[in-house]
């Protein structure tokens, strides 16, 4: 019996589906819903097969999740996002095309100029899929989000910490009240503890995501203050308690991740922040001292 009484009628009523009722799924739903929303593309052109594979699961697992939302089998699951692929005139998906990159530059004599070319187009997928992830209305509400608020408080660890800093710098320089928590001295907590009702969290967080960053959004999330998410899924543990999330893919060549499209989406963030305030746009508040 469906645990849906309808089914989704496009891809993205079916993505906020699964946000939605991520955390009542089984493990095993839940890596399929993931996967579902990391790769739509790959669901849309590869076999049931493939994507069972893909996903550490069997095929029969992805008929059952398909009709855990209601469809009569993966079959119109899939063509949600084969329709899109219509929509939208894509070509092959994100994954995909770093595969086939993956599997025409693994020589291990490269040279060092090849080993450039490696980089700077598995970076260059990343930032136009990065127009695929993030939608206007995903960009607006940030945007808002950072204008409205009293004072932005700015956190990533890790990996993260460069886009992080980024943020918290680029911001100050376009003259928006910002905190960077830095969490010197083991003291991260207690950083956010000063947070107002009106404030904003900016978390930055990729896989496998800082405890310390996941600690400090849920505290923050608890307390009802606006959280914006910047991380590589809907459902990774800093996102799903976010009010706002930005997802973004960044490309992995000879497994090292790059920050290529996590910066220019911080850049564009901070940018558009300044047109509005430069515009003295009705939602913009200023913040007062306090």
């Amino acid at each position: 019996m469906s645990d849906a009484t309808t089914a989704p009628t496009t891809a993205e009523q079916l993505r906020g589906e699964i946000v939605r009722r991520y955390e009542s799924l089984s493990k095993r739903l839940q890596q399929i819903g993931r996967y579902i929303l990391d790769e739509p593309n790959d669901i849309a052109l590869e076999t049931l097969a493939v994507i069972a594979e893909r996903c550490g699961v069997q095929p029969s697992a992805i008929v059952r999740f398909a009709k855990s939302f209601g469809f009569d089998g993966a079959s119109q699951m899939q063509r949600l996002f084969r329709d899109g692929l219509i929509n939208n005139n894509a070509a092959l998906g994100y994954s995909e095309r770093v595969r086939q990159l993956q599997e025409t530059t693994s020589a291990e004599d490269a040279k060092p100029a090849d080993l450039l070319a490696e980089f700077v187009e598995g970076n260059t997928l990343a930032l136009k899929n990065l127009l695929q992830t993030v939608s206007a209305a995903d960009m607006k509400a940030a945007v808002e989000a950072i204008a409205t608020a009293g004072t932005v408080h700015v956190v990533g660890f890790r990996r993260s910490f460069p886009v992080a800093s980024y943020l918290a710098y680029s911001l100050l320089q376009a003259g928006k009240r910002t905190i960077f928590i830095d969490g010197v001295a083991g003291l991260a907590m207690q950083q956010v503890q000063a947070m107002a009702d009106d404030d904003l969290l900016i978390v930055v967080s990729f896989q496998p995501y800082a405890e310390e960053t996941v600690a400090i959004v849920d505290a923050v999330a608890a307390r009802g203050i606006k959280v914006l998410a910047i991380s590589d899924s809907l459902v990774s543990p800093v996102a799903k308690p976010a009010s706002h999330v930005l997802q973004v893919r960044e490309s992995e060549v000879r497994r090292f991740r790059s920050l290529s499209a996590s910066i220019c989406l911080a850049q564009a963030l901070v940018i558009n922040f300044a047109f509005e305030a430069s515009r003295g746009g009705a939602t913009r508040k200023r913040a007062k001292p306090r």
